[in-house]
């Protein structure tokens, strides 16, 4: 005869585990999870696209004709949507990207010097607008140059440009005035290398 196991007093009952029914709903819960989670995927892609495509887009600078600014090899994100239907302006002092006029598979970046009427010099590297010496604090005086430039007229439609890296630059000084069909952008932000990221002013 089999003797009956007894627990000591105060034993707790063994576990036990009753299988639960499968649920239809919560399979066909998983499904819209997963549906809903693959829509907002495609979503932020196709959003990612069209903000890269038609409002930002990241470039690589190569060359030194904007340093310090910007230096060579350096990540940047230019705004392409600013200047579009004239929403903004292209004011002096914008870091620009451009088409360069004499080549038109190269993209340059140079910095608005001179606007449509206004009258530029240059006087053993001094840049004059109007007859008054424009204040260049982001040129340090080791990228200066003493290039003079007879004083011309901006032509409506057009922008004289130059790089900070005056010695280091082919620009407006070389090549004359920038028309703004040429014009596609603004450098907005650096975001490579991590300690040079940051806002361009």
């Amino acid at each position: 005869m089999e003797e009956p196991v007894i627990a000591p007093a105060g034993t707790p009952p063994e576990a036990q585990v009753t299988p639960m029914p499968q649920d239809p709903s919560s399979a066909r819960s998983l499904f819209t999870t997963t549906l809903a989670w693959m829509r907002d995927l495609l979503l932020s892609v196709v959003l990612a696209v069209v903000i890269i495509l038609f409002v930002y887009q990241p470039v690589k600078v190569e060359g030194t004709s904007m340093m310090p600014a910007l230096e060579d090899k350096e990540r940047i994100f230019i705004n392409k949507f600013v200047y579009r239907f004239g929403i903004g302006s292209i004011d002096r002092g914008d870091m620009i990207v451009f088409w360069f006029p004499g080549d038109q598979t190269k993209s340059y970046i140079k910095r608005v010097i001179g606007l449509p009427g206004d009258t530029i010099e240059v006087d053993h590297g001094a840049v004059l607008v109007n007859g008054k010496k424009l204040d260049e604090s982001y040129v340090p005086d080791e990228y200066r140059d003493q290039i003079s430039l007879s004083a011309r007229v901006v032509p409506e439609g057009n922008y004289f440009v130059l790089g900070d890296h005056r010695s280091s630059s082919n620009d407006s000084r070389s090549w004359g005035m920038l028309p703004r069909g040429f014009i596609y952008g603004k450098a907005v932000f650096v975001y490579w290398p991590i300690e040079r990221m940051g806002v361009l002013k």
